[in-house]
C-alpha cells in the first residue's frame, strides 16, 4: 500500500504545499537500505530506540508489522525514494476503543528537515480516515526534545507521565503519554 503525497485545500482556500514525502509499506526488498540506514543511525537513535540491525531482526520486525493489529510505513523522499524514517501504528484495536499506539524514528541525515512531520501528518490522516481510528497514542521519553516537538507540532496533547513504562536498551524508561483524537 502506498499513501500518495497530495496537496490539500486549507481553510483559506489556498493550496497547501505539495509534500516532499510519501509513505509505503516496508518489504523484503527494503532490507539492505533499511539496515544500512539503521547502522548509520545507531548512535543517533541511542538511547531513544533500538532498530533492527541484522537481517534476522529485520525479518522478525517485518513479520510483526504484517500482523492485522499493526501497520508500518517507510517515510520516503518523493524525489529520490530514499528511506527517511519509519512510522508504525501498533496494537490497533477496533470496536468501542478504536485506538492504537504510534512509534516512529528518523534516520540520520534526514532529521530537522520537517520530513517526519509531513510523514506523520499522512499517517494520522490514514489512521483516522482509512482505519477509522478515534485515537492515536505516542509514548515518549521526557528527554527526547525532538520527538516531543514533533508530536506537539502535529496536534498531540500531553495526557500524563508513565514511570518505568518501556524497557529500552535493557533499562526501564519513563515516558510521557501524548495522544491525538479524531476531530
Amino acid at each position: 500500500m502506498m499513501i500518495e503525497p497530495v496537496s490539500m485545500m486549507t481553510n483559506t482556500k489556498k493550496p497547501a504545499p505539495v509534500l516532499r514525502v510519501c509513505l509505503r509499506e516496508p518489504t523484503l526488498a527494503d532490507e539492505q537500505e533499511f539496515l544500512a540506514s539503521a547502522r548509520l543511525s545507531r548512535a543517533f537513535h541511542k538511547p531513544w530506540t533500538h532498530t533492527p540491525r541484522f537481517p534476522s531482526e529485520y525479518h522478525v520486525w517485518l513479520s510483526r508489522m504484517q500482523q492485522a493489529s499493526n501497520q508500518a510505513f517507510l517515510v520516503c523522499r518523493c524525489d529520490t525514494n530514499a528511506i527517511v524514517g519509519v512510522i508504525s501504528i501498533t496494537g490497533i484495536v477496533h470496536g468501542l476503543l478504536r485506538s492504537a499506539w504510534l512509534g516512529y524514528y528518523v534516520f540520520a541525515g534526514h532529521e530537522r528537515q520537517g520530513l517526519m512531520r509531513e510523514g506523520l501528518q499522512l499517517v494520522i490522516r490514514h489512521a483516522f480516515k482509512a482505519l477509522k481510528l478515534h485515537r492515536l497514542e505516542a509514548n515518549i521519553q521526557p528527554d527526547n526534545a525532538a520527538s516531543l516537538a514533533l508530536v506537539r507540532s502535529c496536534g498531540f496533547s500531553k495526557e500524563g507521565f508513565s514511570p518505568r513504562y518501556l524497557k529500552i536498551g535493557g533499562r526501564w524508561k519513563d515516558h510521557e503519554r501524548w495522544a491525538i483524537v479524531a476531530g
